[in-house]
């Protein structure tokens, strides 16, 4: 049986970690390579970093902090936020990032997969999808700068063409859930999850250990992600991977 894995996350912001409810509402809550030590040190088994500001206004990509990060690191590193282009990526993988997450370009120009895909190959390249619940269509649909902006795609339609493309990785990302500590959207991920063969990452509601059971009894996603609950230690690595442990839910133990 194939581990689950244990992702927290860091959105970053001008060079310092922030984090907010439903992608707003930020608040400072500290040193990006303070903080990927500490996980690397406690058990985790990957670490995003998400660079919010380059998503929000664009800017010169964050090189000097993303190298010291990995520096930091003795476990799996993936960038995202306003990656836009092969010589973004080529930068991000050579300052240390082991996967790239690409949004909101890919969704501009879906070749971009295909062609970082080739380029790199498919297992640097994983596919962010932040999606929201439209009531009156009764569907979900694709967001992009970092949640702002609604397109008319639908999830379910963009999730089958990513894998298509070559994505090796999708960060499924409910707005509806994030930062509101109720649990993970399980009805979207678990049909999501049986619609393609690639590892899901699953983002936004985790707010205690029992989400991350929940996640893992009632999805075969690959991983479940969080931010805030780790940065503010409600929720100990070490201490959630051992609670999935005794509910006979497969971890790396370290």
């Amino acid at each position: 049986m194939i581990k689950k894995r244990i992702v927290p996350c860091l959105d970053v912001k001008e060079g310092r970690v922030v984090k907010g409810v439903n992608f707003v509402g930020l608040r400072d809550v500290g040193d990006p390579v303070e903080l990927a030590t500490r996980y690397n040190e406690e058990g985790a088994d990957e670490l995003v970093f998400l660079d919010i500001s380059k998503t929000q206004n664009g800017h010169d990509l964050m090189i000097d902090v993303i190298r010291e990060t990995a520096k930091a690191l003795f476990i799996p590193l993936t960038i995202g936020g306003g990656i836009s282009s092969i010589d973004d990526i080529r930068q991000l993988l050579n300052a240390g990032a082991d996967k790239v997450s690409i949004n909101s370009a890919a969704i501009r120009n879906p070749e971009l997969i295909r062609e970082a895909s080739a380029v790199f190959g498919s297992q640097c390249i994983c596919v962010a999808v932040d999606v929201k619940y439209d009531a009156e269509a009764q569907d979900y649909f694709i967001h992009t700068h970092g949640g702002s902006k609604k397109t008319d795609i639908r999830a379910f339609d963009w999730i089958v063409k990513c894998e298509a493309l070559g994505a090796g990785e999708l960060l499924i990302t409910s707005m509806d859930h994030d930062g509101v500590k109720r649990g993970f959207d399980t009805e979207f991920l678990k049909q999501a999850n049986e619609m393609v063969r690639i590892p899901i990452i699953a983002s936004g509601g985790a707010g205690d250990a029992d989400h991350f059971t929940d996640l893992f009894r009632q999805t075969d996603v690959s991983a479940g992600l969080a931010a805030s609950i780790f940065h503010n230690k409600e929720v100990e690595i070490r201490d959630l991977k051992q609670t999935l442990q005794n509910s006979e839910i497969e971890v790396r133990m370290t």
